[in-house]
């Protein structure tokens, strides 16, 4: 049995970033900054009630009868209370006998082409484990796109308009970032495991270490563009969010629109279809929060029994990064326009540099890890170096000027037998020879 490190990992996150919070609002309270303190509370007391609600969905705390369970998560201690669980239950795993196991088949990955199954027994602790490092892997991508990357895009911003780093803040924002790399390494976790159920997955600390630096490298170059953006342009950088917001959130609504699949009935049976609704509209509200600030490894399909789209799609991939790059520079561009005196002492043209080769950097350790470091690369039906070369191609047949139309009308024109001047040409020469043939009879 596995020791339930990510469980641990994710409650550490959570109460120092909470605390952290805490105690810098408070600062800002002493400083007078009231505006500063509703915002770095409303950050965190937001993710942290849907960290909550999430918990107690996934564990079906309401059809069940755990009135103190359900007390502890409305004190916001429903992490802690779930770490606890899970500590004793790996604790006392194998010490009683368990009633009945359930057999689990599982695949193993191709090897010489072949794939062979094999059946594992999953005893009643072991199941329960499982349940418990699924919920807490949703609740850190929770708590890492709707709390912890607004929350270091504020408190950076505010470093910006006060040209101040201090201790606690610094300490704050490097805990923010970690809180999102790790939501992000687990979504890239998830979205395997979700795409290849089938399969007994196994992932090596290179593949961890590629996804560690990729989203790094990606997150931090996002939030710092939307930050020195929004500190020369405050007023127009309201709309770049909510472009980028509400396109990710109405493109898995439009794609199911347009498929004419029945509403989605199977999420959880005692749920209303309003429930289900409101369901559904938080799980695109979450997809749109971290395509907001990365690219979502879990796609959306609503019309999908599972809810995700299994597919491994590279042209959607390659667009991503594309505009990506394309809204980042451009951002750049502009901050280098409008910059003012706050950054007088700073060299504009390097930092734009940087973080544009920052970006490129992610999206190279991005690359090594789908073509080498991927669990499951053995499965693709093309290897990313083949999918962006066809992307590639695509692309550039898209943007291949028409051949004109004079060039063809000229080759038409050359060429003999295609229009009527060919044709009466050819009768007239016809015709002269046949008046020289009668000439040279009658002479005859």
């Amino acid at each position: 049995m596995k020791f339930p490190g990510s469980v641990l990992v994710s409650l550490v996150l959570f109460v120092a970033e909470t605390a952290a919070a805490v105690c810098l609002s408070g600062a800002y309270r002493a400083a007078g900054d009231r505006m500063w303190q509703w915002l770095t509370l409303l950050f965190a007391l937001l993710p942290c009630a849907l960290v909550q609600l999430s918990l107690v969905f996934i564990h079906r705390d309401v059809s069940r009868d755990r009135p103190l369970v359900l007390l502890l998560h409305l004190l916001q201690l429903g992490p802690i209370v779930r770490c606890v669980e899970v500590f004793y239950i790996y604790f006392r795993a194998g010490r009683v006998e368990e009633p009945y196991v359930s057999i689990t088949k599982k695949r193993q990955m191709p090897k010489d082409g072949y794939s062979e199954e094999i059946e594992k027994e999953v005893g009643q602790a072991e199941g329960k484990l499982c349940t418990h490092r699924s919920a807490f892997s949703r609740a850190s991508v929770i708590q890492a796109f709707l709390g912890s990357a607004p929350q270091l895009t504020l408190q950076l911003y505010i470093c910006v308009l006060q040209q101040e780093i201090t201790a606690a803040r610094s300490i704050f924002m490097v805990l923010s970032l970690l809180s999102i790399v790790y939501g992000a390494l687990r979504c890239n976790i998830l979205a395997i495991k979700i795409k290849y159920d089938d399969y007994d997955i196994s992932v090596k600390p290179a593949a961890y270490l590629c996804i560690f630096m990729w989203r790094s490298f990606e997150i931090a170059t996002r939030v710092t563009v939307l930050v020195l953006f929004s500190s020369v342009l405050q007023i127009w950088i309201l709309p770049v969010v909510l472009v980028n917001f509400f396109g990710f959130f109405f493109y898995p609504w439009i794609l199911f629109w347009q498929s004419k699949s029945p509403f989605p009935e199977n999420i959880e049976k005692a749920l209303s279809r309003v429930g289900t609704t409101i369901v559904l509209c938080l799980l695109t509200f979450l997809y749109a929060g971290i395509n907001m600030f990365c690219w979502s490894a879990v796609q959306v399909k609503l019309n999908d029994p599972d809810l995700i789209n299994k597919s491994q799609n590279w042209y959607r991939l390659t667009v991503y990064y594309m505009l990506r790059f394309i809204e980042n520079a451009f951002l750049l561009l502009m901050w280098y326009i409008y910059k003012t005196d706050v950054y007088l002492y700073v060299c504009a043209p390097l930092l734009v540099l940087q973080l544009l080769i920052s970006y490129c950097m992610a999206v190279l350790f991005m690359l090594v890890f789908y073509q080498f470091c991927h669990p499951c690369k053995k499965l693709f039906s093309s290897s990313i170096s083949e999918g962006l070369l066809s992307c590639f191609k695509f692309l550039c047949f898209i943007c291949k000027p028409p051949t004109s139309t004079i060039l063809t009308d000229k080759v038409e024109v050359k060429c003999p037998g295609n229009t009527d001047e060919a044709r009466s040409s050819s009768k007239t020469i016809d015709s002269q020879k046949g008046i020289s043939h009668q000439s040279v009879s009658s002479n005859a």
